[in-house]
Formats: C-alpha cells, structure tokens, sequence
C-alpha cells in the first residue's frame, strides 16, 4: 500500500465521518420559549377559565410538543412554556386557541428560539 493510497482512504473516512456527524447534530432538538404576562389579579381572574387552558396545555404535552409549562411567583405575574420541536406558526396556533388569551387575561405573549445548551 502506498502512502497515498492511505491518504486518500483516510480523506475519505474523514469526509463521511463529517458527514454523520453533521446529520446527527442536525437532528437535535429545537426549543422555543412563549411566555404570557398576565393581568393584574390573574389568580382571583382564572378560575373559569383555568380548567381549559391546563388541558390545552396538557394535550400539548401529551403530544410531546410542551415540556414544561407554569406560573413565575412571587408575584404571579407571567408564564413560561417550553416547546420542543414546534414551528413558530404552531405556538401561536395555540395562543390563539387559548381561552385565557380569549378571555384576556394575558395582557402580552412572546414566542422566542430557546438555545438549550444542557438538557435532562
């Protein structure tokens, strides 16, 4: 075998290596974030609502799409949803389907990429 040879086998493993490599990493997962600001008083606010928008939201996550959802405390003022894998026309779908936005208790949302850098 001549060194040549070797050179370009190896060349060419590289390559392909670069290619698997590059497919994988293209595979990853994406992330967005929405996030609602509620009204004030959101938690005397909810209660006739609340029981339709946690199903929404667990069907979402039935359907693996919403990997974790809540309130922020102290004051409950706002919430984040972590959406894994969906368009950002699929999160506002669900935005516009929810009754709290129907009901307006939301005052203003946000959808933004979430750039995870650890993951369970």
């Amino acid at each position: 075998m001549s060194c040549r040879y070797l050179l370009n086998r190896l060349g060419t493993r590289a390559v392909h290596s670069r290619r698997r490599m590059t497919t994988q990493a293209s595979a990853a997962p994406t992330y967005h974030v929405l996030q609602y600001k509620y009204v004030p008083d959101i938690l005397e606010k909810r209660g006739p609502f609340r029981e339709q928008h946690l199903a929404a939201a667990s069907q979402k996550k039935d359907e693996g799409k919403v990997v974790l959802a809540g309130a922020l405390a102290d004051p409950v003022d706002s919430a984040l949803f972590i959406w894994k894998n969906s368009s950002q026309e699929e999160i506002e779908q669900f935005v516009k389907d929810d009754v709290y936005v129907h009901n307006k208790l939301v005052s203003d949302w946000s959808i933004r990429p979430y750039m995870v850098m650890i993951a369970a």
